[in-house]
């Protein structure tokens, strides 16, 4: 992947969770992101595009690359795509894509992709 890519990742804390559960659940996921930490809200950035390692994986080994490519492909505005996890799949160190945001009861963790070629990023991805 040549590409400069910039990965962010953003997942809302609800009033009722406890954020060190939110913040490993995120880390499940993206281990080598450094999070930033609010009441509300965790967030991350990176450029490393191996930071999506684990959903490749997950791609591969559950046979769903065209579920993947039909969400990012929709999700597509020119620079940048996007797609869910679900939060709680995540605590539990999976990776379970969501195609809507109430597919997760607890909101989502919603995953930002920008690349001036943004179909070359989601082909390193899904392929």
């Amino acid at each position: 992947m040549n590409q400069k890519t910039t990965i962010q990742i953003f997942c809302a804390i609800n009033p009722s969770e406890d954020p060190d559960k939110i913040k490993t659940a995120v880390n499940n996921i993206f281990p080598e992101i450094e999070l930033d930490v609010s009441e509300t809200e965790i967030s991350g950035k990176t450029n490393n595009f191996s930071t999506l390692s684990k959903i490749s994986k997950s791609i591969h080994e559950k046979n769903i690359k065209s579920t993947y490519q039909r969400i990012l492909k929709r999700n597509n505005d020119g620079d940048s795509t996007w797609f869910y996890l679900n939060k709680q799949a995540a605590f539990v160190n999976t990776v379970a894509l969501c195609s809507e945001a109430n597919e997760s009861s607890l909101g989502p963790i919603k995953i930002v992709l920008r690349s001036n070629n943004i179909e070359q990023v989601i082909d390193s991805l899904t392929n």
